[in-house]
């Protein structure tokens, strides 16, 4: 057995270049200069052919298209074993809509988030007779993929934008926003793609990973309003920046983690730009700034 990891999608929701921004950013990846990154999605498999995604985004169709190992092996033959999601936000389930061709698949989520799931008509276009619907514990072990145990957690976040009231708690504790632990031959990776703080139960969980692939929208708490794009900083948004003394750079630092990688990164994100000076700071500090088709054996 041997994991590995392929990174569909690498940027946070509307993906780069977002479809109605002019940002710099969005408007290098239209001419080319930078690469353009679609929304956060990531494949992991044990065994090279049997396949999970974690979280199904909006651009699933081209991810697929552009990942040869997940290309069907038949009429209607797939490596494709399951679909975990690990919160309800539309950058991470609207995908199961794309997914509704009669494929069989199990789709992982906790109670919660299959509670989203079921309060949304649309997302019976996934017949449940051919789609198994897996509820989730908390800490509890299961198969993902032949070869690949994952064990579901918390970690601060917020529900969902389209079921937030007009008080939002965006450091809450619960299944509504899970990472995800994976695990084969004596090897442990993190998917955590919407994280709010570092506590220390999440530092001690983390502690001695051979692999994280971490929340990584913001460089910068203010990033979007001084951009003049909206008025929501990171943390209102439910997302650690990376810069700053709050941030994910400063939180890890120190932290015994092998390998550390940047996904879910929102389209004003500077370290986007490959010969940016963020860039070069996240990768001083021992992070890889994840991309497209990226893979990590």
């Amino acid at each position: 057995m041997s994991f590995r990891a392929q990174i569909l999608g690498a940027a946070a929701g509307g993906g780069l270049p977002q479809w109605n921004c002019g940002c710099n950013n969005c408007n290098l990846a239209r001419s080319g200069a930078i690469p353009s990154q679609t929304q956060s999605s990531l494949a992991v498999t044990a065994n090279g052919s049997a396949w999970a995604i974690l979280n199904a985004s909006p651009d699933i169709r081209h991810q697929l298209s552009q990942s040869r190992s997940l290309h069907p092996t038949g009429l209607r033959q797939l490596p494709l074993r399951s679909v975990l999601v690990t919160n309800g936000d539309i950058d991470h389930v609207a995908g199961l809509l794309t997914l509704r061709e009669m494929q069989p698949f199990t789709l992982f989520a906790t109670a919660g988030i299959h509670e989203v799931l079921a309060q949304n008509p649309m997302f019976d276009a996934l017949n449940s007779a051919v789609v198994a619907r897996e509820t989730i514990a908390l800490d509890t072990p299961f198969e993902l993929a032949p070869g690949l145990t994952a064990t579901l957690f918390a970690v601060p976040g917020k529900v969902p934008l389209y079921l937030e009231g007009e008080q939002v708690q965006t450091d809450l504790i619960g299944d509504q926003t899970v990472g995800v632990k994976l695990a084969t031959t004596g090897k442990t990776a993190f998917y955590i793609p919407g994280c709010a703080l570092l506590n220390d139960d999440l530092r001690a969980r983390l502690t001695g990973a051979d692999l994280l692939l971490f929340d990584g929208t913001l460089w910068q708490d203010d990033e979007m309003v001084q951009a003049g794009l909206g008025q929501k900083t990171g943390k209102r948004m439910g997302h650690m920046s990376m810069s700053g003394p709050d941030g994910s750079l400063a939180a890890f630092d120190g932290l015994d983690i092998a390998r550390k990688v940047y996904v879910h990164m929102n389209n004003t994100n500077p370290v986007l730009r490959p010969a940016s000076a963020e860039k070069a700071q996240a990768e001083a500090a021992g992070w890889i700034i994840g991309q497209d088709g990226m893979e990590i054996t």
